[in-house]
């Protein structure tokens, strides 16, 4: 494990070399945190008492991540299948202890991330389960730490195991991509959404936002568009990035309802 690797404080993204900058949050969609660039590293958070925490976040998904959080404070979702173990989404924080737990629930066969502000230490995830980490093309630029574990993938859908299927619906970054999960909820689908359809405080909705720190709304066609990949997708449950952030029943419904208010709202046109 390389234990030095430079992380980024804020955003909780592992480079692959020291430097003086973050381009993920010198884009406008983050930010560089406001006492400037600061940097750790694993063997700094460990020493620091960050540890792992495990704990199911609904039937079938145990949820991954750090206590105290880290940078953004997310979570990642390991969805445990007959066919094999997908990690949805990333975490910064990982040691033996960790490892050995995530063994336990059967390893990781595969990682997927929706977007560039969750990489965290993904290739270091990528090397202690021997998985390849599935990445739309869309977003190649934005890898901090390139590795031949990375698969890069284009178009619309990619099945990255029996009934998992990436969607890039391209919400907040070009690249931006959810996991649907057909057998989930006993065949009734759960969807895996990170902040691409951000699960908000109150959990009958989602949210779409191109940054949510600086609140840059997406674009309606963007929205639009994204809604018309998902239609052939049907999901009970809503998983969103951080814990108990989950859409419980009707996935389906509270993701149209939360684009048609949306749009609403982005497109008044009422004279005033």
């Amino acid at each position: 494990m390389d234990d030095e690797l430079p992380i980024c404080r804020t955003c909780g993204v592992q480079y692959a070399a020291p430097r003086p900058d973050c381009p993920i949050c010198e884009d406008e969609r983050q930010y560089v945190g406001w006492d400037g660039q600061r940097w750790t590293t694993l063997a700094e958070l460990r020493a620091g008492g960050h540890r792992g925490k495990v704990a199911e976040e609904g039937p079938g998904i145990v949820g991954i991540g750090a206590d105290p959080p880290t940078s953004i404070g997310q979570r990642a979702l390991l969805v445990r299948t007959p066919a094999g173990n997908v990690l949805w989404d990333m975490i910064t924080y990982l040691d033996d202890d960790l490892v050995s737990q995530v063994a336990g629930l059967g390893g990781v066969d595969a990682i997927a991330i929706s977007h560039p502000h969750f990489y965290g230490s993904m290739v270091e995830w990528a090397h202690a389960f021997d998985a390849p980490v599935y990445i739309h093309a869309a977003d190649r630029e934005w890898v901090a730490r390139p590795d031949d574990s990375i698969v890069f993938w284009e178009g619309e859908t990619r099945e990255i195991g029996d009934g998992l299927t990436l969607v890039n619906t391209g919400v907040h970054f070009a690249g931006g991509q959810v996991l649907h999960w057909r057998d989930g909820e006993d065949g009734r689908g759960a969807l895996l959404t990170g902040d691409i359809f951000t699960v908000v405080s109150d959990r009958r909705y989602v949210g779409f936002m191109y940054s949510y720190p600086n609140l840059i709304p997406e674009r309606p066609r963007v929205i639009r568009r994204a809604l018309r990949r998902m239609e052939p997708f049907a999901f009970e449950r809503v998983y969103g990035g951080w814990w108990g952030r989950v859409v419980a029943t009707d996935g389906v419904g509270a993701v149209r309802r939360s684009a048609e208010r949306y749009l609403t709202h982005a497109l008044d046109d009422e004279p005033e």
